[in-house]
């Protein structure tokens, strides 16, 4: 079939017969349906998208997608997404993980699929938990989290997803709350267009062992929610408040409007998802409670990605030396035999 010619789908093309097995309440349900309803929008051919995931209540996610997909080991899903990538520059590939999946056993994995650049949209299910394995305190939890491996509150300073996947040199950035839908599809949509390592932090609430970790966040999201837009403002509250740069560089919340005590809109900080990593390291700096949380697009940059390049490399290699040869490969070098005596030849 030709590229040209546009596939029409719905979400059910996207569903599986796969029973849906999570909690009720559970907001992988909610994060599962907007993919699905996101993907069909977009006319993806399904014989050419896979989803990877590793081990967690997040990653049974293949199973209830309509597409090729991967169930691998605990914390692998990016290299094996690295590996499938790579080998088939074609396809459109998908990772899903959890916080504790990916940030912890997986943290070296996803610390190089990230700094490589690689061509994948990793989709980061946020919970502050272990849900799978009955509740443990995971790298994202709370400092004092009581759980079945803390029971007098955890000592852990947690890990900041957004704050890692920066420094780590993903190219796409941005989070999304399980409940919201319509921002959570915008963000998906320019995802699947960026080429390079997307890194999206969902908000996902476990009803079981972490109930309304997120609750603050998403039942106001005017007063706890910076919704960012490109060269606007960061405002909330109903744009009664913003965020200003102070004194040492140090982010503060100020009222805006006029009078005293208050500031014009000029003199806050203005959203530019192209803009410096400092700033969006700034940005990922804003968390809760101390901070309303900034929701969307955070970081976008375009940069060649690994695969990319690793393929170029192979295709100029085969160009100047023709193709490979295995078993003379094999041959070649400090190579010898040992003969059944023993003897090496």
């Amino acid at each position: 079939m030709s590229e040209a010619v546009k596939i029409k789908l719905s979400k059910k093309d996207l569903e599986s017969d796969q029973d849906v097995r999570w909690c009720p309440g559970c907001g992988d349900y909610a994060i599962l349906a907007t993919v699905q309803r996101t993907l069909a929008t977009l006319s993806v051919r399904r014989e050419n998208t896979v989803f990877v995931s590793g081990i967690g209540c997040s990653s049974r996610f293949p199973y209830y997608m309509n597409t090729y997909g991967f169930h691998t080991i605990h914390g692998r899903a990016p290299a094996v997404a690295s590996g499938l990538k790579i080998t088939r520059p074609d396809l459109d590939v998908w990772v899903v993980t959890g916080d504790g999946d990916g940030l912890s056993i997986g943290g070296n994995h996803m610390l190089h699929a990230l700094r490589r650049n690689m061509d994948l949209k990793i989709l980061l299910f946020n919970n502050q938990i272990y849900g799978l394995t009955k509740g443990q305190y995971s790298p994202t939890s709370a400092l004092g989290t009581r759980a079945a491996s803390t029971p007098t509150g955890s000592v852990d300073h947690p890990v900041n997803p957004i704050s890692f996947a920066l420094g780590a040199g993903a190219t796409f950035i941005a989070r999304a709350a399980d409940t919201d839908a319509k921002l959570m599809a915008a963000v998906l949509e320019q995802a699947y267009r960026h080429k390079g390592a997307v890194f999206i932090e969902l908000l996902q609430n476990c009803p079981v062992f972490n109930d309304g970790v997120w609750e603050a966040v998403k039942d106001d999201p005017a007063g706890k929610q910076i919704i960012l837009a490109e060269g606007k403002p960061l405002l909330f509250a109903g744009g009664t408040k913003g965020i200003r740069l102070g004194a040492g560089m140090v982010p503060e919340i100020v009222e805006v409007g006029e009078g005293p005590g208050k500031v014009p809109q000029t003199d806050l900080l203005v959203h530019s998802e192209r803009g410096s990593r400092n700033y969006a390291h700034l940005l990922a700096e804003l968390v809760h409670p101390a901070f309303p949380m900034p929701m969307g697009v955070l970081y976008r940059e375009d940069k060649p990605t690994y695969d990319g390049l690793a393929n170029a490399q192979m295709a100029e290699a085969r160009q100047k030396q023709g193709p490979g040869d295995l078993e003379k490969l094999m041959l070649s070098g400090m190579v010898w035999e040992v003969g059944a005596d023993g003897t090496r030849h």
